[in-house]
């Protein structure tokens, strides 16, 4: 289609003003090139919903992509879902630009076609909408966000009636909906503030979520811990009152507020990145307000809530350890399992087996060797946890005790009020964990070290570099997969004795068909690499950032030998497979 009938198109079914101007100035400057950046192909609609940059053009989050989105949405539930406008939609929404504007335009959408809708009245968690779709018994849930991402940017995530993340082949069957119902439907806002068929379920999901979150408090149970000053930041979100109030159903003291972060901010000014999980730089304020009130425990929140970073102060040398997700992760399993074995030693009839813990498949290896040795099942899903809370979900339908699961991308789900990543309970029950250790003379870092003893040293070096360009991206997987199969045998002095590309399907562990057992999809790059000494190699391309990830992990009973083993396994990962330069890769800043 011609470039300027597009944008033709956008004129006549755009209403937002400031939008409308946009695109008409490109038309009357004839900037073509803009354009075509703009309108001639649209924001893709995945299992991860809709994310990317706010400004007009069918490329991009505005008004009319998340109305467009939710025409298909409503479309796909009303023919999948028995009794979906009755059982109706959640919709929440963050504190990011537009946020409350595209939560109110998906809920009049919805709306128009006769759905119950239910509207939170103010800035929620996105754990919040997760929760509230089952405990409604609602069809599906919008949550507007884009989590972590660089404040320009918001999303479009969609949960299902049982509360996880859709998977394939839900977003397909949407995707297809909306591209078929393109024209805006009739609808008005201010119906939003006038139907029966809306209502804000805040005061009750609030109440039932804090209910029963506080089972997983061991203060709750009786237990008495010696409780210590803890720093808290939602990096400008809207995680404060939540944790706040987590917190207080566990009968904690207070938290410490890092006060420039603690209220909702959409322009983050105070992070470069409002992502806890890129370290010291995202955490400096926050150690600076824990050195100034004498705390060793850092919580950190992500913008949406759903993720958690955990810092300490470290009484050797007075340094602090931001602990990556992998380590915030075993020490979660640890706790949760510890937890289950008293139960045990108190005549609670249940077999270890009869457990399941989840981890996906570019976190360590560690939560698969603890299973081993203890007992509980273990398994390994693809990474996100639309496969997380699924398999979950799935577990406890066999007969499971679903505990734990997590991601490395500090994403944590303890235990089943709700099945997706959750950092506003995971704030509250990490404090308790690292309390309990503190009253017994240790530390987070002690205990970890004293887990590594137990089960081997899983030490993981897990970066990334900017790839701008997806065409880029892969080309260079490509490469890496060589002629007809022809991935490396070795890097170094590391010999490879087995490969798993999930792009392709193809997993050398598995012969004759070497066809791999995970789900595979042909659209995200993920090759994984097991050399013979132990060590493991992960390459991924993001599905919601432009990052090509590495993950690499180097396992053993000698902590020195492992890490020189993980620091010449990844400068080779890098050098021969990523190779950064002869790619125009971009690092990120430190």
């Amino acid at each position: 289609m011609d470039i300027y009938t597009l944008a033709n198109k956008w004129l006549e079914w755009d209403k937002n003003e400031k939008n409308r101007k946009e695109i008409q100035h490109f038309v009357d400057e004839k900037n073509e090139q803009e354009l075509r950046e703009r309108l001639e192909n649209r924001i893709q609609f995945g299992t991860a919903g809709l994310r990317g940059p706010m400004k007009a053009g069918f490329a991009n989050m505005n008004d009319l992509t998340v109305i467009q989105a939710s025409q298909g949405l409503a479309l796909y539930v009303k023919e999948t879902i028995d009794s979906a406008l009755t059982k109706g939609v959640v919709v929440g929404y963050d504190g990011r630009h537009n946020s409350q504007t595209f939560a109110r335009l998906t809920a009049a959408t919805f709306l128009s076609k006769g759905f119950k809708v239910y509207l939170f009245s103010k800035l929620v968690p996105t754990p919040f909408v997760a929760f509230a779709v089952p405990e409604l018994g609602a069809s599906c849930g919008v949550m507007i966000t884009a989590s972590h991402n660089p404040k320009d940017d918001n999303g479009y995530k969609v949960y299902w009636d049982n509360g996880c993340q859709i998977n394939t082949p839900h977003d397909k069957g949407i995707s297809k909906l909306i591209d078929e119902n393109l024209v805006p439907w009739t609808m008005n806002l201010d119906d939003l503030n006038k139907s029966d068929l809306v209502s804000d379920p805040l005061e009750r999901v609030s109440k039932s979520y804090f209910t029963k979150i506080s089972k997983y408090s061991v203060v709750k149970s009786g237990a008495t811990i010696k409780q210590e000053k803890v720093v808290y930041t939602p990096m400008h979100g809207v995680g404060g009152d939540y944790a706040a109030e987590a917190f207080k159903v566990f009968d904690l003291h207070p938290f410490i507020p890092v006060e420039l972060q603690i209220k909702p901010d959409a322009e983050f000014p105070t992070v470069a990145f409002p992502n806890p999980e890129e370290g010291k730089g995202a955490l400096k304020l926050a150690i600076e307000t824990a050195e100034s009130n004498q705390s060793r425990l850092i919580l950190a929140n992500d913008p949406d809530a759903d993720r958690l970073a955990v810092a300490e102060k470290q009484s050797s040398d007075g340094s602090w350890k931001v602990f990556n997700g992998n380590e915030i992760g075993v020490l979660f399993a640890d706790w949760a399992w510890r937890k289950e074995r008293a139960l045990f030693s108190e005549g609670y009839n249940c077999k270890p087996s009869e457990y399941t813990m989840i981890s996906t498949a570019v976190s360590s290896a560690m939560l698969s060797t603890m299973a081993k040795k203890e007992g509980f099942q273990h398994e390994e899903v693809l990474t996100g946890f639309k496969w997380v809370g699924n398999a979950a979900k799935q577990a406890m339908d066999r007969g499971q005790k679903f505990l734990f699961a997590y991601e490395e991308a500090i994403g944590f789900m303890y235990g089943d009020v709700s099945l997706d990543k959750d950092g506003v309970r995971g704030a509250s029950i990490f404090a308790e964990l690292a309390f309990d250790l503190y009253q017994q003379g240790s530390s987070c870092q002690e205990h970890l070290e004293s887990l590594y003893k137990k089960y081997g040293y899983h030490i993981s070096n897990n970066r990334y570099f900017f790839c701008y360009d997806p065409k880029k991206m892969v080309r260079i997987f490509n490469e890496i997969r060589g002629n007809n199969r022809e991935y490396v045998k070795e890097l170094g002095e590391f010999k490879v004795e087995r490969i798993r590309d999930l792009t392709t399907g193809y997993d050398t562990a598995f012969p004759p068909e070497f066809k791999a057992q995970l789900p595979t999809s042909s659209s995200t790059q993920m090759i994984t690499f097991y050399f013979t000494n132990g060590s493991i190699a992960t390459l991924r391309g993001s599905g919601t950032e432009p990052k090509l990830k590495y993950y690499v992990e180097s396992i053993g009973s000698d902590k020195l030998q492992v890490q020189q083993t993980l620091t010449k396994l990844v400068s080779l990962v890098i050098e021969k497979l990523l190779r950064p330069k002869e790619n125009e890769l971009t690092p990120p800043k430190e």
